[in-house]
């Protein structure tokens, strides 16, 4: 018996929804390198893919505010100065996507998903408009019925709302519903919109093991799934 069918007392999910950056995909290269230009722009000096790294889950305005101040501490941040510099950061990112790539397993995992009918789903904190092409380059787009990004609704994960919308729309319920992901934001959401969760160890959780987040399921691969 497959692990995901254990963790559904012998069945399978009819909704597996996904996080993005730090699940599926590996894109803390070209964050950075986003990152690095706006530093650049603004005389500062660079930042590294570990810090970038750490920086990474709230969605690109915070990310960009964690990169003016150094820290994950954002608080002092201008806010003029972060807007200015958010814009910038948009449209270094916004070309292709070289040096992203995807994890192991995760091809692997998505076939196997699809090829037993289920539907599956991205919910993530990156801006919209750069998922789908995000997707398509990485050659996954046509796994998804359903992509929500972080400007998609008015809140963005921990709050649950993304997760209860894609449930509405597949008409599934929390029982029937599973989230993957690699940080405290996307088990807090599970947990808040009554879903079980699997996290993956290798994604970007601000420095903390994901472990102690405590999620349902911790796979070192996502093909470990099936």
């Amino acid at each position: 018996m497959s692990v995901l069918r254990q963790l559904f007392d012998g069945g399978l999910p009819q909704l597996v929804m996904f996080d993005l950056d730090g699940t599926l995909v590996d894109s803390v290269p070209d964050l950075a390198a986003a990152v690095n230009h706006m530093l650049g722009q603004r005389g500062r000096a660079p930042a590294s893919l570990e810090q970038v790294g750490d920086w990474v889950g709230n969605g690109a305005p915070v990310l960009v505010r964690r990169a003016l101040a150094g820290s994950v501490d954002h608080a002092g941040v201008d806010d003029d100065e972060a807007e200015a510099a958010l814009q910038v950061f948009l449209q270094a990112y916004g070309g292709a996507h070289e040096l992203t790539t995807l994890y192991p397993g995760v091809a692997e995992c998505l076939d196997w998903l699809q090829h037993q009918g289920l539907k599956m789903a991205v919910v993530t904190n990156k801006p919209q408009r750069f998922v789908a092409p995000l997707l398509a380059e990485m050659g996954i787009a046509g796994f998804f019925e359903w992509l929500i990004g972080g400007d998609t609704l008015p809140v963005k994960k921990p709050d649950p709302a993304a997760l209860l919308h894609v449930m509405r729309l597949a008409q599934v319920e929390p029982e029937h519903s599973l989230f993957i992901g690699d940080s405290r934001n996307d088990v807090l959401a599970a947990r808040a919109a009554g879903v079980r969760v699997v996290a993956v160890p290798y994604g970007y959780n601000h420095g903390r093991p994901i472990a102690e987040e405590n999620p349902d399921l911790l796979v070192d691969s996502l093909d470990a799934l099936i």
